[in-house]
């Protein structure tokens, strides 16, 4: 099956808040963005079926490439619980450095940890494998594609951020 992941275009946030399934509008930047994704592939004519996080930032990129896209909560962003929409600087200093030294297996307060999300992820993946596609798309979020990645791949998920992913990038996989 061949995967073709699109993280979300430009996210409407000042840079260095806190946020992951806040549900945030999409930048001023949008259709040029929308225009640079349609140029990496022609998604309207694509024989693929579309999966898209439910989030306004995906849902509005999903709803302009794809006519029939399928919404999985699954595919959400890393849930921040209490430390959504707060300035990174202003998180609780120790908190932050718990977190920081073990962010695969240590859940933010109210939140979850990188290795729950994978679970869901993983678990989304694994009901799609069963439907015998041939192509898939999904539109989603850095966090999610970098555990797919890391699971299809099986690198461990703390090595998983060294995929770098900008708002917009088209990463294809072949998973066997």
């Amino acid at each position: 099956m061949e995967i073709i992941f699109i993280r979300h275009t430009t996210p409407n946030i000042e840079k260095g808040i806190c946020y992951g399934q806040t549900n945030l509008d999409v930048a001023s930047t949008f259709s040029n963005e929308v225009k640079n994704i349609l140029e990496k592939e022609d998604f309207y004519n694509l024989d693929a079926v579309f999966y898209s996080s439910p989030l306004l930032r995906c849902k509005k990129l999903a709803n302009k490439i794809a006519k029939n896209v399928i919404f999985d909560d699954r595919l959400k962003e890393l849930n921040f619980g209490d430390w959504e929409l707060q300035n990174w600087n202003d998180i609780n200093k120790e908190d932050l450095n718990v977190w920081m030294q073990d962010f695969v297996n240590v859940s933010t307060p109210n939140g979850e940890s990188y290795i729950d999300l994978q679970k869901r992820t993983v678990s989304f993946l694994l009901g799609i494998k069963e439907k015998n596609h041939q192509k898939i798309v999904i539109i989603t979020h850095a966090g999610v594609i970098r555990s797919l990645h890391a699971f299809i791949h099986n690198i461990p998920l703390k090595k998983s951020f060294d995929l770098k992913l900008n708002y917009g990038d088209v990463l294809k996989i072949n998973d066997p």
